[in-house]
């Protein structure tokens, strides 16, 4: 078997200490890391709909990483190995398996750096560039190639990449999909400009260009029993430039992205160009903070594979502005990006009425308020005998300010958190949401789910290491599978101990045989970087979503033990 340059290397770089060059190579070196190991015992169970024949008799399974870095002055290496035997309920079960996805190695010097092998990057917030990890979702788009960092006057900072994207376990020598190639370049001018450097006004430019090369010369496209030929581009370019201007308590952020055309799986194989912009103004002040954004989105998902359809692949991230709630039942109607159209906007407020005033008594009362409402874009058809969308033209018209008719997401939340004493410490929620279950799930034909939610979280403070937490969580809808309520408890003893047990309960179902109990026990106990938490019970269905990006969850029963640890 040939052995690939990158991991030669690496064998070389740990496999050497019996020579008296990697001795001193290795003398003041140190080598860190972290593991974590997630493992699951299912059970069948009739009205989850789970049988031995849905679990393929894998009942135990379980996913582990673990990574290990090796630093010596300038010169860093690491990697790391993978376990999904099989993977749990809900990972895409490409991952099956175990391996060394990722490795690298990194040289700095004074004003350049340089990485082989696998990295992570992200040029501005995203937009055509991001490569990142997020071991929740099952999701990693790690670039195995070559970078380089150069910054060659105080101020610039250049990033030059070229590589090939990873695609669950299968080999980059046989990659059925496009390699990817960036530049970005990004301004501090107040450094550049000695004129510059005590003006109150902070000026950030920077500017992107992304390729991605993939041989595919022609796709064959079957419709109404017809089978219709067409041409793709080889090469798919995109471009941002993007500003961030700071004075005083305001903060001004804008980034605009164009695409040339991009036909995919993911929209129909349209000839469309896509873009985006992306706009944040925040103020912010002790006590006081406020954002605004904006968003449009128009045909942007970029893929290095045309024809892939998930969640894997993607060159860049689309900002969901919305907010990232955290509470169970506030979390079973998140908000998915959708790359094909959208625009919205989000306001945020964070407010603390200070202390020993009327409102805000000894401690202070913060109050947090958040918007968000997501639209469609308008489309109109290129032409009257052509439909929106089709396949093989240039999709549709869109008129850049103009909103389209159908509402995907709307959320207005208020959370008040007041301290009443030293014992005692209240957060209260409330939660309205407008969620687009037809376009965000694919539920076709499905209403909007309009849903209310109530929480109210307590803590008692027993004495300075002893806790108890309640937690009661009420969401009422007309819709979907009705009215939810949730109760936990949850038990500390700080540092170490950890107790919880909840119950969500579907009790609005309009299915009666639905009106499940969803119970969970869970306890953890942490000693410095280790921590292990065991737990029994069960998950409801749905979908879990980390910054817009999310990956269907199903119902599950059983046990479930992780263990996570650094070093």
């Amino acid at each position: 078997m040939k052995t690939s340059p990158f991991r030669s290397l690496l064998l070389i770089i740990f496999l050497l200490p019996s020579t008296s060059f990697a001795q001193n190579f290795l003398s003041g070196g140190q080598v860190h890391g972290n593991f974590q190991f997630d493992g699951a015992y299912y059970a069948t169970d009739s009205k989850l709909g789970i049988t031995d024949s849905t679990l393929d008799g894998k009942i135990f399974r379980m996913n582990g990483f673990g990574n290990l870095i090796y630093t010596n002055g300038k010169f860093e290496a690491g990697l790391r190995f993978e376990a999904y035997l099989p993977p749990l309920a809900g990972f895409d079960q490409q991952y099956d398996g175990v391996g060394i996805p990722y490795f690298y190695i990194k040289y700095k010097w004074d004003n350049l750096e340089l990485t082989a092998g696998n990295f992570y990057e992200q040029f501005g917030n995203g937009i055509i560039m991001r490569s990142y990890e997020e071991w929740q979702l099952g999701y990693d788009n790690s670039i195995r190639g070559f970078r380089a960092k150069f910054q060659p006057l105080d101020g610039i900072t250049l990033i030059g990449l070229i590589g090939t994207q990873r695609y669950y376990w299968e080999p980059y020598k046989d990659a059925n999909r496009g390699i990817v190639k960036g530049f970005d370049a990004e301004f501090f001018l107040n450094e550049m400009f000695k004129g510059m450097k005590d003006s109150k006004t902070i000026i950030i430019l920077g500017g992107s260009f992304v390729s991605n090369y993939e041989k595919v010369k022609t796709k064959n496209i079957t419709r109404d029993t017809t089978i219709y030929q067409y041409k793709l581009p080889n090469n798919v370019a995109a471009y941002a430039g993007r500003m961030n201007i700071i004075h005083g308590n305001f903060n001004f952020a804008a980034e605009y992205a164009y695409k040339i055309n991009n036909p995919s799986a993911m929209n129909n194989y349209i000839y469309k160009n896509g873009e985006v912009l992306f706009t944040t103004l925040s103020y912010s002040r002790k006590g006081l903070g406020i954002t605004l954004s904006g968003k449009r989105i128009d045909n942007m998902s970029y893929k290095s594979k045309s024809s892939e359809l998930g969640n894997m692949l993607d060159i860049n991230y689309l900002p969901p502005l919305t907010k990232q709630h955290t509470y169970s039942l506030a979390t079973l109607y998140p908000y998915a990006t959708q790359p094909n159209g959208e625009m919205g906007i989000q306001g945020q407020v964070m407010y603390t009425i200070p202390k020993k005033s009327k409102l805000g008594g000894k401690y202070g009362t913060k109050i947090e308020l958040n918007y968000s409402n997501i639209y469609s874009i308008d489309k109109q058809p290129v032409a009257p005998e052509i439909p929106v969308d089709s396949t093989g033209t240039k999709g549709y018209k869109s008129d850049f300010f103009k909103l389209g008719g159908d509402k995907y997401f709307e959320d207005f939340d208020i959370v008040l958190t007041k301290k009443i004493n030293k014992k005692w410490k209240v957060i209260l929620s409330y939660i309205y949401q407008v969620y687009n279950i037809d376009v965000i799930e694919g539920h076709a034909g499905e209403p909007k789910v309009y849903a209310n939610t109530g929480i109210a979280d307590i803590t008692y403070k027993i004495t300075p290491t002893k806790s108890l937490r309640l937690e009661y969580q009420q969401l009422f809808t007309r819709q979907d599978r009705g009215n939810w309520v949730m109760g936990l408890l949850e038990f500390n003893i700080a540092p170490k101990w950890f107790f919880t047990v909840m119950d969500e309960y579907n009790y609005g179902n309009p299915d009666k045989d639905k009106q499940i109990h969803y119970y969970n026990a869970n306890f953890a106990y942490v000693k410095g970087p280790t921590r292990i938490s065991l737990g029994y019970g069960k998950q409801r269905k749905g979908l879990l979503c980390v910054g817009g990006v999310c990956r269907p969850v199903p119902a599950s029963n059983g046990f479930t033990i992780t263990i996570s640890s650094q070093f």
